[in-house]
């Protein structure tokens, strides 16, 4: 019997007046049987073995930004680890967990609108997997997906993700919160 195994990581993310702070994150999970000769027979598993996924995250980020009154870009790298003997692969989305906003009390601090990467406006923030410093992509509360890769990974499979925040003066200082959630699953065709 095979089993699909499903795993989420939530992080929040914070900007500290002028910083950027990925913390904590909770793990849950589901498993799902896999249909009868879904499998690929002799690759990786043996037969009749369960194949497994996993998910892990690097250490918090941080960003330093001074802003000034046109807009100042900060970024922070966080490293997604994806690692499986499922043979035939796995996708890896990101989603915000409840409101792709950042709060600080009544303050808030957008999602970019962008559903390509471009460039930032002015008091948004977003994400990459490009390592670009200047383009980057809105969260949105829907998963996106970010990459599908074929194969086991049986010692891991990296993916950078870029944060970028573009501030200026008119956004009071404070700690702007909101949570970022990374899926892996396996893929099954």
């Amino acid at each position: 019997m095979i089993y699909i195994i499903r795993h989420k990581i939530v992080h929040k993310i914070t900007f500290l007046s002028m910083a950027l702070c990925i913390i904590g994150f909770s793990f849950n999970s589901a498993v799902y049987a896999q249909p009868y000769g879904k499998g690929t027979y002799g690759a990786n598993v043996p037969y009749g073995s369960q194949t497994s996924l996993s998910i892990a995250t690097g250490a918090d980020v941080s960003i330093q930004i001074t802003p000034d009154d046109n807009g100042v870009i900060g970024t922070g790298n966080n490293i997604v680890t994806v690692t499986s003997t499922d043979v035939v692969g796995y996708t890896l989305y990101i989603r915000s967990l409840t409101s792709s906003d950042m709060t600080n009390g009544p303050a808030v601090l957008p999602a970019s609108a962008n559903i390509t990467s471009l460039p930032l406006a002015v008091n948004t923030w977003g994400y990459n997997t490009s390592g670009s410093g200047t383009n980057f992509i809105g969260m949105t509360a829907s998963n996106v997906l970010v990459k599908s890769a074929s194969g086991p990974f049986s010692s891991g499979d990296p993916t950078t993700f870029t944060y970028g925040v573009k501030l200026d003066n008119q956004k009071p200082a404070g700690n702007y919160v909101t949570s970022v959630v990374y899926t892996a699953a396996p893929q099954t065709d």
